[in-house]
């Protein structure tokens, strides 16, 4: 494959593959930064791809008192899906299941999306009758009573069909620390993107996957090609000084907010170097035919 070197660093002449979602968004507040990260997070704990969990989520910024609806600590945590009923069905679960649950949130729309999931409008049962509802500047929160006070929580939450998912890097290095060490610095510069994700653990999955598999049913299996353990038994994507390979999938609210993540990313791996880093970065696609949206590298290198 052709490649492109930027101090050191070779990256593939190639392009992440992306396609269309539905974003949605939510900012969770508590009294504390503790508690609305820990709502924030378990929410967000099983949602790394739609494959296997229904959706993928992740937090997009920690707001201060000063930037929330109540004054109060906050998280903006985002959540895309593969249509509007998917999108609402798991937005209300997990309110429900994680954030009602959670001592003293309260939750608010974070964008106002061209169309409107019915959040606390849902929530609000739970109430068992003794919910209220207060309309302020023509948007309607509902009051749920729980055992230590009240949640609060907005009736409707915007969501966008206009949000992409899949843009990704794949980070190659000699072993296991030096391709973290480069994916980590790539992963910390993406979290300053704002509406962009990048839903798997810490940002990281270890296990890319190909479409389709030898056993029956599985409609995705490991990516033989950049397995380093398989280099010389398999048709071997990767060159004999890569050890180790990591990937990162990246989901945004608009095909900008990917573009500008990859690119950050891109600009840490390059400045860290091959010596402690990354020796290789590359991309997945399945040749244009899985989405609209592709990422050249050659476009987003600093």
């Amino acid at each position: 494959m052709p490649q492109l070197i930027r101090k050191g660093v070779r990256i593939d002449d190639s392009f992440a593959e992306a396609f269309p979602m539905s974003g949605t968004g939510v900012v969770i507040t508590a009294p504390t930064r503790k508690w609305a990260l820990q709502a924030a997070h378990t929410m967000t704990g099983f949602a790394t791809s739609v494959i296997g969990c229904g959706c993928e989520a992740g937090v997009d910024l920690e707001l201060s008192a000063r930037e929330t609806p109540d004054g109060r600590p906050g998280v903006r945590v985002l959540l895309f899906a593969m249509s509007q009923k998917d999108a609402e069905k798991q937005l209300v679960n997990r309110l429900g299941q994680c954030v009602l649950t959670c001592p003293g949130t309260a939750v608010f729309s974070a964008l106002a999306g061209e169309q409107q999931i019915k959040v606390g409008d849902a929530v609000r049962q739970f109430g068992d009758r003794w919910q209220i509802s207060k309309r302020l500047n023509g948007r309607r929160y509902w009051r749920i009573p729980v055992m230590d006070g009240e949640f609060l929580c907005e009736g409707t939450v915007g969501l966008t069909t206009k949000s992409v998912g899949g843009g990704n890097l794949l980070v190659m290095g000699e072993d296991w620390t030096s391709t973290m060490r480069a994916t980590e610095a790539a992963v910390a510069a993406m979290a300053d993107v704002a509406d962009a994700i990048a839903p798997f653990p810490g940002g990281v999955v270890r296990s890319g996957s190909k479409v389709g598999s030898k056993y029956k049913g599985m409609g995705a299996s490991t990516n033989d090609a950049y397995c380093p353990t398989l280099y010389g038994i398999t048709t071997s994507a990767l060159d004999p000084d890569i050890g180790c390979v990591l990937e990162i999938v990246i989901d945004g609210l608009t095909e900008q907010a990917v573009a500008d993540a990859m690119r950050a990313g891109l600009k840490a791996i390059v400045a860290l170097g091959p010596k402690h880093g990354a020796k290789r970065v590359g991309a997945g696609n399945y040749g244009g035919k899985l989405g609209p949206f592709h990422y050249h590298l050659k476009d987003l290198l600093p």
